[in-house]
């Protein structure tokens, strides 16, 4: 059953000229900047900002604070199912990969890829299966198998060659803090990552990202507002250089401040004791569109073409699949 699925990765670039194509997921959040009218401002104006802050944390041999360029590149991973007779393939996981460009060197550094994960099955058991499983209940709860088959495809996703061959390490994911957990502060602290905060009890994305084998740390880099998450397969710490680091901090605290204006762009900073709120009303918008109620109305409509297209109809193979699955 190891080689019943397999992948195929594609990139594009993600620059102020990129146009979503049929096969993209509508609900990935750079999908979402460029649509509209305002999409080639959205796409140039979120790249500056990337930029921006990648120069003021690599300030290093940087006294303009312009020497870096960050450039994107989205890719897509599909999955075919080998005893598919039609040869089908599913648009299974998109992520970004930056690349780093050293203008005073000229040389090109390769990032993390991982940055604003997004995921078909992710979609379906956030969207569709979870609301249906706690519908009528009083008490919300997850079925004690949620994640799981999402968590292993994954983490077999990491694990192959096609993997291997284009992305050289493991993947890290940044994703904001929990609106339900409450964080603190802790004396540890990174030069780049910045001063760590705990929680006391792990979210259901943390527990989600757990099956997908990776574990996570809370970080607010320097001159953040706030604690972001970063999930991550092995050591965060000594597993990347820090250029790699701050490609990945500048790229999704970006994003972070466009959707999550009153967590990551607050007029106010993170406390020792910190709970993020998207009810918080002191903070400031930044000049780029982003419609929030869209994107989750179409993560029903994915996630519901992700039951139709792939759960039901390949429902025997994936559960036995699921069952036999060793790392």
């Amino acid at each position: 059953m190891s080689n019943e699925f397999t992948f195929n990765i594609n990139s594009i670039r993600f620059d102020e000229n990129y146009q979503p194509s049929d096969g993209t997921r509508l609900t990935t959040n750079f999908a979402n900047l460029a649509r509209g009218a305002s999409r080639q401002e959205n796409l140039r104006n979120t790249l500056r900002m990337i930029d921006n802050r990648f120069n003021s944390l690599a300030q290093w041999d940087n006294p303009n604070g312009d020497r870096y360029a960050v450039e994107l590149e989205i890719i897509s991973v599909e999955m075919s199912i080998a005893s598919d007779a039609g040869g089908n393939v599913f648009p299974l996981i998109e992520i970004l990969k930056p690349n780093i460009l050293d203008k005073k060197t000229k040389e090109r550094i390769e990032g993390i890829a991982g940055n604003n994960f997004s995921s078909y099955v992710r979609d379906y058991d956030f969207s569709v299966l979870l609301p249906e499983y706690n519908n009528n209940k009083s008490t919300f709860a997850t079925p004690e198998d949620f994640g799981d088959l999402h968590g292993k495809l994954f983490q077999h996703f990491v694990n192959s060659d096609a993997y291997k061959a284009h992305l050289s390490k493991p993947p890290v994911i940044c994703l904001s803090a929990s609106s339900s957990k409450t964080y603190h502060r802790t004396e540890n602290q990174h030069p780049v990552l910045g001063v760590e905060y705990q929680q006391n009890e792990f979210s259901s994305t943390d527990q989600y990202f757990e099956k997908m084998g990776m574990q996570v740390r809370y970080f607010m880099p320097p001159n953040s507002v706030a604690p972001l998450a970063f999930y991550f397969i092995g050591d965060l710490l000594d597993g990347y250089t820090n250029l790699e680091l701050i490609a990945t901090i500048s790229t999704m605290e970006t994003f972070q401040k466009i959707y999550r204006p009153e967590i990551y762009n607050a007029n106010s900073v993170a406390g020792k004791v910190y709970q993020p709120s998207l009810k918080h009303r002191d903070y400031s918008l930044t000049q780029i569109v982003y419609d929030r109620e869209e994107r989750s109305q179409l993560a029903v409509r994915q996630g519901k073409f992700t039951e139709t297209h792939f759960i039901k109809p390949y429902k025997k193979i994936l559960d036995q699949w699921a069952a036999n699955y060793a790392r």
